[in-house]
């Protein structure tokens, strides 16, 4: 894919990356509908995963809908319509599905309800099949990932204010003594998220966004010379890359929705004051994608090397300051400060190297969930909160690696991977039985085993693009550090 601009064009970026934003405040609002959902409608905890598996598995439908659509084409869909209209019409599917939410709400119907949310998500398979890639194109194809990471961290503003959004239109302020769950009340933040979703559709039709897309027609890169493979899936970087992206997001995921019975049921909060704790969560990833994002600006090293210790604590303000608007206590909130320190660290102990980074976080992400596991109160809340520190770089990672030396066949790739996205809801699902099996605090033993997998890849990648004299420093480029 060919840039068409030296500089990073920032009146194309900067609508772009509003789609991103809403991927992250519908994402994580899921995580107040589940209690709220949880009861309302009497369900257990597996039964709540429902939401997730709704949600996440739509992107895997919408790819499998795109591939059999551009098959029936003969032609790549997105080639044939292009970016700006791809993200249009996934915009305005994702808004037919916030439509359904005033009718689930009036029947109490919970199977309305997250049909509502696998249509949005059906809109945003759509939306990350074109968003990805364009953030990307508009600029210089060195710091392309760095966008995409920036663009990473918008979508975290969303997962950070999407609790406590949607938290306020259920329950009221943090100061209302409403603690019980109210389904009616979640009409109007939908109604309005779907508005929103229409009227960037209207901007974007007219703004300066490309029509069609560049098309790679390269046939000469295949990583080994004379070697020509049919398939994507005769990579083994990208096979196991996709069982990392679906243990990925299953953990980022999981971990999440399954804080609030957590707290709920274990240390006897009400649902309204776990809000803040998701928003923390979430938030985690936009701390360690702003220090990612870094790469982006052209400023000198000696003023970036100060931004990494800069930009996680400008995320962790935002964090406090948008709670401080809600009106909720940021006194437990202030050690986390202390927290980040670790992130920083396993940042600078990977020195940009991807797999290096893939292993380090992996592992500090075991070891958080383990503290978790064996310790209590809110020792083990922090705990499971800095998952996200640890999930946040992550993607990028693993996209990098998984990709790497496709040649021809890297948009093929790139799709499988965005279909694994769907572990997002079938690891929760998982988790939520276990739950049900044994309880809570022992079914984070889930995102245990998901984290070693993602230790593993990170030590076989190496050997296998090693092997296919790919040089992991230079890969190490493309992550978004």
């Amino acid at each position: 894919m060919s840039n068409y601009s030296k500089q990073t064009n920032w009146a194309q970026f900067i609508p772009l990356v509003t789609v991103f934003f809403f991927w992250g405040f519908v994402a994580a609002s899921n995580d107040i509908l589940i209690p709220v959902f949880q009861k309302a409608f009497n369900l257990s905890q597996t039964e709540s995963m429902l939401v997730q598996i709704c949600f996440y598995v739509a992107y895997t439908v919408g790819s499998l809908i795109y591939m059999i659509v551009s098959k029936s084409l003969k032609q790549d869909l997105i080639n044939k319509i292009g970016y700006k209209n791809g993200l249009i019409v996934g915009l305005l599917i994702s808004a037919l599905g916030t439509l359904l939410f005033y009718p689930a709400a009036n029947m109490h119907s919970f199977p309305l309800m997250i049909s509502g949310l696998f249509i949005v998500g059906l809109g945003f398979s759509l939306q990350q099949i074109v968003a990805n890639p364009l953030a990307i194109e508009v600029g210089p194809t060195e710091t392309g990932s760095q966008r995409l990471t920036m663009a990473g961290g918008i979508n975290n503003l969303g997962t950070t204010i999407g609790p406590l959004i949607v938290a306020f239109a259920i329950f009221g302020s943090a100061s209302a003594a409403n603690t019980e769950a109210s389904i009616e009340s979640v009409k109007i933040p939908y109604l309005i998220l779907g508005a929103a979703f229409a009227l960037v559709a209207l901007m974007l039709k007219f703004s300066s966004l490309p029509a069609v897309t560049p098309t790679n027609t390269e046939d000469t890169d295949d990583t080994t010379p004379g070697e020509h493979r049919k398939s994507a899936f005769q990579y083994p970087q990208l096979v196991m890359g996709m069982i990392a992206i679906f243990v990925y997001v299953g953990v980022e995921v999981s971990t999440a929705s399954n804080l609030p019975a957590y707290m709920e049921k274990n240390l006897g909060f009400e649902t309204k004051d776990v809000a803040p704790y998701i928003s923390l969560y979430w938030a985690s990833l936009m701390i360690g994608r702003w220090t990612g994002a870094v790469e982006a600006f052209d400023v000198n090293a000696g003023f970036k090397k100060v931004l990494r210790f800069l930009a996680p604590y400008l995320a962790f303000g935002v964090f406090l300051f948008v709670n401080a608007l809600a009106h909720h206590d940021l006194s437990p909130f202030y050690v986390y400060g202390f927290i980040i320190i670790a992130m920083i660290i396993c940042d600078i102990l990977s020195k940009g190297n991807p797999a290096r980074m893939l292993l380090i976080f992996s592992l500090a992400g075991i070891t958080a969930l383990l503290i978790g596991m064996f310790t209590t109160g809110m020792v083990s809340v922090y705990a499971f909160t800095s998952v996200g520190l640890f999930c946040s770089t992550l993607w990028p990672c693993i996209f990098a690696l998984a990709i790497n030396g496709l040649g021809k066949h890297t948009n093929q790739g790139s799709g499988y991977l965005i279909m694994m996205i769907m572990g997002g809801g079938i690891v929760s699902f998982i988790q939520g039985y276990i739950a049900d099996l044994t309880n809570i605090h022992f079914s984070y033993i889930v995102g245990v085993v998901c984290f070693a997998y993602l230790a593993f890849y990170a030590i076989r990648v190496s050997g296998i693009l090693k092997a296919q004299g790919i040089d992991l420093d230079k890969v190490s480029k493309g992550n978004g550090h």
